[in-house]
């Protein structure tokens, strides 16, 4: 009988601290535990260090996905915003601004909580980490950010919203244009006059994850028009991200390149879920779909394209949960499963484990010298 009782409990040892399991039973408060809330493979990487605070380009390592590369400005030195104000004509020390106009890398942090109301577009140019962690960061109530032309650009912990046309910038919340290695985390977003996030016009290896969407029309563009012929070279992954409650559409559409979406919580679209035109490339993977009541509106895609030849497009499906007589429609024949390159790849749970993997989608409140 004795064992029989050690074997049961190494081999239950074994189970609870491989890696895989960690980082999705992995607890907020530091303890892997049969109870505890998970973690996904990107919170894992970093919410357990209670000294996240005092290593915080430590985040850097932490993207999955086809923006892994991201490097943020983890190759420079800290510089803290002190001052919510913007001067566009002369920005100066200690605001954002001033932070994210610099040709040096940086890794932007906040004093304290702020709201902060641009007088123009914020464009962050590369080598730019911007990290609300710690306090509670919101740019809204005028123009929004911009990542344009720029690489190496991370965003994490910033709430987004509310954000308005002005000459030069179209409304979006985000919008990424001609960019690569962007990493967008940990943000929300909500109530903004055009897109809510929008990756267009030859960007690509981006991952947007772990935010929460909410209150809006247009969720995630990715891709410029269907004329642009370039954005076939786009990759994207999206995963962990909550969308809803209040969102229309758009959780992305893509156009002409691909997208993973993965493991992510739908929450009750008003139109549809995942859409696209111009042959794009979407593998949706494990994500949890609950379906509005409307049955004219349970089906996850929409294609934009009546043709025939929308139908050899290749959209697949693969261990999706749907809930409320939610439903994908494949096309294409078999899957593309994601070409991701070395390093990039990460485990992918079940879709059932969705909800609680996605527990804690948008701003986290840390508090340094704690896990977060």
């Amino acid at each position: 009988m004795a064992s029989l009782v050690l074997l049961t409990f190494s081999l239950l040892f074994a189970t609870f601290t491989s890696p895989l399991v960690d980082a999705f039973n992995y607890s907020t408060y530091g303890n892997s535990t049969l109870g505890a809330p998970p973690l996904n493979p990107i919170d894992a990487c970093w919410r357990r260090d209670p000294k996240w605070s005092t290593n915080r380009q430590a985040l850097a390592k932490c993207a999955v996905g086809f923006g892994k590369g991201a490097l943020g400005g983890s190759r420079g030195p800290i510089y803290m915003v002190t001052s919510p104000a913007d001067d566009l004509g002369s920005p100066k020390p200690g605001t954002l601004r001033f932070g994210v106009t610099q040709r040096n890398p940086l890794w932007i942090t906040f004093a304290r909580d702020m709201v902060i109301v641009l007088k123009n577009e914020l464009a962050v140019t590369s080598h730019k980490t911007i990290d609300g962690r710690g306090v509670k960061v919101s740019i809204g109530n005028g123009p929004c950010i911009s990542i344009k032309r720029a690489t190496n650009v991370i965003i994490h912990g910033i709430s987004v919203h509310n954000c308005k046309l002005k000459k030069g910038f179209d409304g979006d919340g985000i919008r990424v244009y001609q960019s690569s290695n962007v990493w967008i985390d940990h943000c929300h977003f909500a109530r903004c006059q055009d897109g809510l996030l929008d990756v267009v016009t030859s960007s690509t290896a981006v991952t947007i994850s772990n935010n929460r969407f909410i209150d809006h029309v247009k969720a995630v563009l990715l891709g410029h028009s269907d004329k642009h012929m370039a954005d076939k070279n786009m990759r994207v992954t999206v995963a962990f991200n909550v969308f809803g409650p209040g969102l229309r559409e758009r959780m992305p559409r893509v156009r002409r390149g691909y997208a993973h979406v993965v493991n992510n919580m739908y929450n009750k679209w008003n139109l549809y879920a995942i859409g696209g035109s111009a042959n794009p490339t979407i593998f949706s993977e494990a994500n949890h779909f609950v379906a509005p009541d409307r049955k004219e509106h349970k089906e996850v895609t929409k294609r934009m394209d009546k043709s025939p030849a929308a139908k050899s497009w290749k959209w697949s499906t693969n261990r999706d949960v749907f809930i409320n007589g939610a439903f994908f429609v494949p096309s294409g024949g078999p899957g593309v499963p994601p070409p991701y390159a070395a390093g990039q790849a990460f485990p992918v749970a079940p879709g059932g484990q969705v909800p609680a993997l996605t527990a804690s989608a948008g701003p986290l409140r840390c508090v340094p010298g704690r896990v977060c």
